[in-house]
């Protein structure tokens, strides 16, 4: 029993799990909305749980596959040589099997909630898997991925009616950009792996400094489109609230990197960007419940 705690704290460690918290708020709110516009007023418990359970399942599915894409990468990389595939602390079998088991979980949790879930859920899977490869032919590898959360909340919203409102691709949109720039900053310590090994990103292109310009007009579209879905939702004033709190913790995202400076890296991705999330399904929820 040790022994198998012992390998699941290791693959909890390898997908890093928690930093779920980054795209669940927004499948939440996106949940929120669909049940206030087009349904009962508030999701039912069950649909809120079959959805963690879709997040979790995706997420994992695809954080053990992007670990196995990059395995021979994490193996000549000095900051990733530690990885689990890498030490051998975790097998490449027992890899694929968990990432297979998590993605059935996704589309079995999908085929909870409606038709249209389930039917979508292998084209998730699809755009999820395809993101592990990206850097091999393209620097928009961010942008994938930021469009790999950025798909959560509209999923929510199809978890929930059934059917998609357009308004949800604005909410996609804001995702996509706000995870393309926070990629686009984490990326920066690897511009000379990058640049070695033939992968390619936005700062293996164009630079330190002119990456750090990307990433910060990237954030400054995410609070535009969250301002106009503000507006088009007519939200109380909590959810303006939120976006005012979204644009700080943005611009201090930002400052907190510079072009000779990556020390505080670290903070900025995880710390800040845990934040704004949370601050996002807190402010928007309040809104509905005031609203309700």
């Amino acid at each position: 029993m040790s022994t198998l705690a012992a390998k699941l704290r290791t693959t909890l460690e390898m997908i890093k799990f928690e930093h779920s918290v980054f795209a669940l708020p927004f499948a939440l709110t996106g949940a929120l909305l669909a049940a206030r516009y087009a349904g009962p007023g508030w999701p039912a418990w069950r649909q809120i749980g079959w959805i963690v359970v879709a997040m979790v399942g995706a997420r994992s599915a695809a954080m053990t596959m992007n670990r196995i894409a990059d395995l021979e990468y994490d193996r000549r990389n000095p900051r990733t040589a530690g990885r689990a595939l890498v030490t051998g602390a975790l097998t490449l079998r027992f890899a694929w099997v968990f990432a297979l088991l998590s993605a059935a979980v996704l589309v079995f949790a999908a085929w909870e909630l409606n038709r249209l879930a389930f039917l979508l859920s292998p084209v998730a899977l699809g755009a999820l898997f395809l993101y592990s490869y990206t850097k091999r032919f393209t620097m928009y590898s961010h942008v994938v991925l930021g469009l790999c959360l950025g798909m959560a909340p509209a999923a929510a919203w199809i978890a929930v009616t059934g059917s998609l409102d357009r308004r949800m691709v604005v909410l996609c949109a804001a995702v996509t950009l706000w995870v393309a720039g926070f990629d686009v900053l984490y990326a920066l310590q690897d511009v000379d792996f990058d640049r070695r090994a033939g992968l390619h990103s936005i700062p293996e292109k164009f630079g330190v400094a002119r990456a750090l310009l990307v990433a910060r007009t990237m954030h400054a579209g995410v609070v535009v489109l969250l301002g106009w879905l503000a507006w088009s939702f007519g939200l109380a004033w909590p959810a303006w609230a939120g976006v005012a709190a979204v644009a700080g913790l943005l611009v201090y995202e930002q400052s907190l990197v510079a072009p000779d400076d990556l020390s505080r890296l670290d903070a900025a991705f995880f710390t800040t960007n845990g934040f704004i999330s949370i601050l996002f399904f807190v402010s928007w929820g309040t809104a509905l419940w005031v609203a309700r």
